[in-house]
């Protein structure tokens, strides 16, 4: 079946403009680069949120609303004459491109690793000479920055060898907080307790921000559900005992996984 006009993705730059536009709508009128940040900032989330959701209806819709701020931020700097949508596309294509020399080129890979590896050094050719690290926006969630930190130096081999090597380590950050002589010391001490985590998660291939939204979402779930209970059988949470609090929340765990 034929897409109809107003699906095409051409469609939907001249709405981008009109809204723009004299007669467009007074709120997209007055949106700037900075103004926009957080809504980029909330329907990045969200979009993570359905992602863990699932539901393959709600997760088109939040990348429409993403790509919505896309579009408005490219449309400001068409305005101004900077730049358009087409230059955006343009540029993620060409970059793809110079990026997959195994697929578009004659590069041969053998495995994944290798193609990380390629990856890293391609980017530093784009780079003219700067930090592999520069770049990095500091705007990230401090865990994912670990991690993405971590996976960029690990591209040019500055690695452990196993993973084992680096769970020895985590052993010992732990030894190191009880000796901490102060409280900064102890901050410190921690800092480099979660970026040697995010290294081991990094190792085995699990996206610490994930993992740590499941644990999250799991702890609210568990949590909750002892509440519930307590409320069905008369109980005060507050005033159990922690064995008694423990108690329930084993219970919560049979229960909810």
């Amino acid at each position: 079946m034929p897409k109809k006009e107003s699906d095409s993705f051409t469609a939907l730059k001249e709405i981008i403009a009109r809204l723009r536009g004299p007669d467009g709508c007074p709120w997209d009128k007055k949106q700037t680069h900075a103004s926009l940040r957080p809504f980029l900032v909330e329907e990045s989330y969200e979009v993570l949120q359905t992602l863990d959701e699932g539901v393959p209806e709600k997760l088109r819709d939040e990348l429409g609303d993403l790509l919505l701020q896309i579009m408005l931020h490219a449309q400001i700097a068409a305005e101004s004459g900077q730049f358009d949508v087409d230059d955006v596309v343009r540029g993620i294509s060409h970059k793809l491109i110079h990026r997959h020399p195994h697929v578009f080129g004659s590069q041969k890979v053998k495995d994944v690793v290798e193609v990380e590896q390629n990856w890293e050094a391609l980017k530093q050719e784009e780079r003219e000479g700067e930090s592999i690290l520069a770049g990095m926006p500091e705007q990230m969630p401090a865990l994912a920055y670990s991690q993405s930190m971590q996976r960029r130096v690990a591209g040019v081999g500055f690695d452990w060898d196993k993973v084992e090597e680096i769970i020895d380590k985590l052993a010992e950050e732990v030894a190191e907080i009880k000796q901490a002589p102060n409280q900064q010391e102890k901050a410190n001490e921690f800092g480099d307790l979660l970026f040697t985590l995010a290294n081991i998660a990094r190792r085995l291939d699990i996206d610490l921000e994930i993992a740590l939204r499941s644990a999250n979402q799991r702890f609210y779930r568990r949590f909750a559900h002892m509440e519930e209970v307590c409320r069905e059988r008369g109980l005060d949470l507050a005033s159990l005992s922690l064995d008694e609090q423990n108690a329930l929340w084993e219970e919560a765990k049979q229960r909810i996984g």
